[in-house]
């Protein structure tokens, strides 16, 4: 009863709210967890007690996210997990399953607010000039960096992009984002000249794969010449992280919070910062006010003869 309600669920998210496979993935997990603990299989025989959802309260709930807590997670993940028995019951309460939605009388955890990890703009320069643009592969690596922190995009978005989405006359690409979302983002000269310069040597990628999973309007190639994944640039920025000096803890997506950072230090306005990060709500783009402030502080302090 419970494994086809959950089925259920997971095709109402992929159908009708088009969350993302990382989502689904989560979700999945998370549902499973609280199943388990409700109804943990029988070692021998692998069969589960059965239950009734309409049993389940927010006592229920909160003896699960205790026993999470003292296994020492994090309060994310506890988070995350709340989030996802909130809207699986809420699911359940528009299918008439249950009555209420208990996880909803349950207070979400006080999470720290972490500032984003980014780069100086001299930092930035720097990384992204790290590979080796004399060899294919460095052609390509450049590209990508050039190409992350010139437009902001998610490593989600950058390795989905495909040929038609760009437009090279005008500087401008289309980002389908988080929900199938889809944005115009521009992008300047040296992102350009970096995209410019790896197409020559694509063709060269692209031939490596077998002709049936050769796609010729794929941006971005592996070695292989199939898409790249958004794992393959993590080690790509990790390798380059190695060769560079002075550039540590930083992932892809820290130059997303670097274009982000600069452009609001440059003194771009928070909401069209909004529409380039292609976030839902403005409050999301909010933290980059805090970390401008942390550097006006900073600046302050060293300054001001009476700071």
């Amino acid at each position: 009863m419970i494994e086809q309600l959950f089925d259920q669920f997971f095709e109402h998210l992929r159908y009708e709210r088009n969350v993302s496979e990382h989502t689904l993935r989560n979700y999945r997990i998370d549902l499973g967890q609280f199943y388990d603990h409700l109804a943990p299989a029988d070692a021998t025989t692998g069969a589960r007690r059965e239950f009734d959802l309409k049993q389940i309260d927010h006592i229920t709930i909160r003896e699960w996210l205790s026993t999470l807590h003292a296994a020492n997670k994090q309060k994310s993940s506890i988070a995350r997990k709340l989030a996802a028995l909130r809207t699986f019951f809420q699911f359940l309460l528009r299918e008439g399953v249950v009555e209420m939605n208990p996880a909803k009388l349950v207070s979400t955890p006080r999470l720290e607010k972490k500032l984003p990890n980014h780069l100086s703009v001299e930092e930035a320069v720097r990384f992204i000039e790290t590979p080796d643009t004399e060899t294919d592969l460095g052609k390509r690596d450049r590209a990508i960096l050039e190409f992350l922190y010139g437009t902001g995009v998610r490593v989600s978005e950058l390795v989905k992009l495909n040929l038609r989405d760009i437009d090279f006359k005008n500087k401008m690409v289309k980002v389908t984002g988080k929900r199938r979302k889809q944005r115009i983002v521009p992008f300047g000269d040296p992102a350009l000249h970096a995209l410019m310069q790896y197409l020559t040597v694509r063709g060269a990628f692209l031939n490596n794969a077998p002709v049936a999973e050769r796609d010729e309007q794929v941006v971005f190639l592996n070695y292989q010449g199939t898409r790249i994944t958004t794992r393959s640039v993590g080690r790509m920025v990790d390798k380059y992280i190695t060769i560079c000096a002075g550039v540590h803890n930083i992932s892809p997506h820290s130059l997303r919070h670097s274009f982000a950072t600069h452009l609001l230090d440059g003194g771009a306005d928070l909401r069209h910062i909004q529409e380039l990060l292609g976030h839902a709500r403005l409050s999301t783009t909010q933290i980059y006010t805090h970390v401008s402030m942390e550097k006006l502080i900073e600046v302050y302090d060293k300054t001001h003869p009476k700071a």
